[in-house]
């Protein structure tokens, strides 16, 4: 009998010390650096604790983890009509983190879901504000616009959006078309307006050079020896050379002048 006892003795205590080790356990929570533990005691907030070991109180202390870390969340396509009466289908990704582990758990219940939900209706409002050219020409604005404005509504959740990016843009394939044809007609302007400003600087430099050779003979004369040089260096069997007028003036001012006479 005796034994019978000490073996259920022993049982108990073996029994209690599990049980003892199991609350023990169940009691302490380790948090990584990122993580932060909303406390709630018999269903009253506590505190926001961690890193670290944390110690509950079994059965009464509850704890809801939270991740300080950078969400990266793409907002599905959206159908959107611009201000200028175009359909397109545009997309995001919102960059947010948590700065409040308190709000994020009390304010709200379920913090992403509640961000892609802003993110999205945003997007369609902004969007359809602006016009087209403006959105494909200005995604820098537009990106700030839509991180600003979702960051003022997560921000009583304790959410902090630091960058919102438009990812990809679709056009009707008549409006691609459209602006297709609307580059190459801006080419092709582009490109008369540069053949237009080449001559008339050649006009330019023409003009001068013709007023200094005017004023200077000799700038004539060695022109056309250079010419000359020219023309004798290609392979040609017949050369035509021009003979200046003024090596004959005084010959035909002197054929004048004996008519004359007679």
């Amino acid at each position: 009998m005796d034994s019978i006892y000490s073996a259920v003795s022993v049982g108990s205590w073996i029994g209690v010390i599990i049980v003892v080790a199991i609350v023990v356990f169940s009691a302490i929570r380790v948090l990584r650096e990122y993580e932060r533990g909303v406390v709630f005691r018999l269903g009253r907030l506590i505190a926001a604790k961690g890193p670290g070991l944390v110690f509950l109180i079994p059965i009464v202390d509850k704890m809801v983890k939270v991740s300080l870390r950078i969400v990266t969340m793409d907002v599905p396509v959206q159908e959107v009509i611009t201000k200028d009466n175009v359909p397109i289908k545009v997309n995001a990704v919102v960059y947010f983190r948590v700065i409040d582990p308190i709000k994020s758990v009390i304010e709200v219940e379920n913090f992403v879901n509640a961000t892609s939900q802003i993110a999205q209706t945003i997007l369609r409002s902004v969007v359809g504000q602006i016009e087209l050219d403006e959105l494909l020409s200005q995604r820098e604005k537009v990106n700030q616009t839509l991180q600003r404005i979702i960051d003022e509504h997560t921000g009583p959740w304790g959410i902090k959006v630091s960058a919102v990016e438009v990812k990809d843009l679709e056009l009707p394939e008549g409006m691609k078309r459209a602006m297709a044809k609307q580059a190459e007609a801006e080419r092709e302007r582009r490109a008369k307006i540069i053949n237009a400003e080449g001559e008339f600087q050649a006009a330019q430099k023409l003009a001068e050079a013709s007023k200094i050779m005017s004023s200077q003979p000799m700038a004539l004369q060695l022109r056309f020896l250079q010419t000359m040089r020219e023309i004798s260096s290609e392979h040609n069997t017949t050369t035509i050379l021009p003979f200046p007028i003024e090596l004959i003036k005084p010959l035909l001012g002197k054929n004048l002048y004996e008519k004359e006479g007679e």
